[in-house]
């Protein structure tokens, strides 16, 4: 395929990453991208340059990937899911006698992968708030691991100082950028070694896949990610590669949708008497507000609040019309939960609410409707 232009600004990425695959069609091909199911290859004679295998080649992995570089202005390895994508990069990085920092307000699951396996492998792991991440410096770390906003509080750090510092350490970072997409934020710019997400959430959209990425400049990290692919055998399966292909061609268009719901959303939520409290980067009054507006290209479509006691947040989120209570965030559907159930450090009734693509007015109603039935 053609090389994609290193200058485009986030739309005209969007309309490349349209066209881009069709440029190089020859006629009476198919548009839309084909679903390659195939183990093996015709593979006569030398299989240097050849598909050969399919734990290691697949032109619908390989389309992905196109189009996933073209939204990070950088190369890209598929994955199964957005854990998949974190443990190669993480695995890719680091081994025995390597020192590890991860946030210990973020997604769970990567600081359970990194004390009860990393550890066991003999890396040292240590834990520390997203937004206080940087303070005692980053001095003998191999790897940082940053999550900003956090998920589920939604706290950021100062990325860009962050990136500089570890570097002058001699470390690496390494960016979990699910909840801003590259459409909000853009990790690599900023300084990041690597970038993982998990495309299962709005890169996909509609809740019904599971995969990831890992995107880097470097070479040596791309190499490495991809050898710890083929060699663990994580692989992304061609039809979920095909339908977040899918997606990623509205991803553009939906989060914009979100994100400007989210804006007008959460205002009138954070003025409601039943919040005690809520978190959106967005809010003038959001302790993260001036980072956010500094290294974010929009401020996301999760909103935080705080609704009290587990009772009110349960009634809040099972009593709305257009809120699915489900984990995970990212779809058009707007979803909500409990945060405190899966052992997050927020209060009892924290939920993380994460808008979707529902006309704005309708579904404000909705939440303030539901908002107005709690019980004290």
């Amino acid at each position: 395929m053609s090389e994609t232009p290193k200058d485009l600004n986030p739309l005209s990425r969007a309309a490349e990453l349209l066209h881009h695959r069709g440029r190089a069609l020859s006629k009476g091909e198919p548009i839309a991208l084909p679903i390659t199911t195939s183990s093996m290859f015709h593979l006569p004679g030398d299989p240097a340059d050849s598909p050969a295998y399919g734990r290691v080649d697949n032109p619908t992995w390989e389309a992905l990937e196109d189009a996933l570089s073209i939204l990070e202005d950088a190369p890209c390895v598929a994955l199964p899911s957005g854990m998949a994508a974190i443990s190669a990069a993480l695995f890719a990085s680091l081994g025995a006698g390597k020192r590890l920092l991860v946030p210990s307000d973020g997604y769970y699951v990567t600081r359970v992968l990194s004390s009860e396996f990393l550890a066991g492998f003999g890396v040292s792991v240590t834990e520390r708030p997203t937004a206080s991440i940087a303070e005692g410096g980053f001095a003998d770390f191999d790897v940082v691991f940053i999550e900003t906003p956090s998920n589920p509080g939604l706290d950021l750090c100062d990325l860009p100082a962050i990136c500089g510092q570890v570097r002058a350490a001699g470390g690496i970072t390494i960016v979990d950028n699910t909840t801003m997409t590259p459409f909000g934020q853009r990790p690599l710019d900023l300084g990041a070694d690597i970038v993982v997400a998990s495309d299962t959430k709005a890169p996909g959209g509609h809740s019904d896949l599971l995969m990831g990425h890992v995107a880097t400049r470097d070479p040596a990290w791309l190499a490495r990610v991809k050898d710890w692919r083929k060699m663990s055998g994580c692989i992304p399966s061609p039809h979920a590669a095909w339908a977040l292909y899918r997606g990623l061609e509205t991803l553009e268009l939906r989060f914009s949708r979100m994100c400007d719901s989210a804006a007008v959303i959460a205002p009138v939520l954070a003025a409601h008497p039943a919040v005690r409290s809520a978190r959106f980067p967005g809010l003038p009054s959001d302790p993260s507000h001036n980072l956010a507006a500094a290294q974010m290209e929009r401020f996301g479509f999760l909103i935080g609040l705080d609704l009290g006691t587990e009772a009110r947040a349960e009634q809040f989120i099972n009593t709305s019309n257009f809120l699915r209570p489900a984990t995970s965030f990212g779809g058009v559907h707007s979803s909500a939960e409990r945060r405190a159930r899966w052992g997050d450090d927020v209060s009892a009734g924290y939920v993380r609410l994460s808008v979707g693509c529902e006309p704005v007015d309708v579904l404000m109603q909705d939440l303030v409707d539901s908002l107005g039935r709690l019980e004290d």
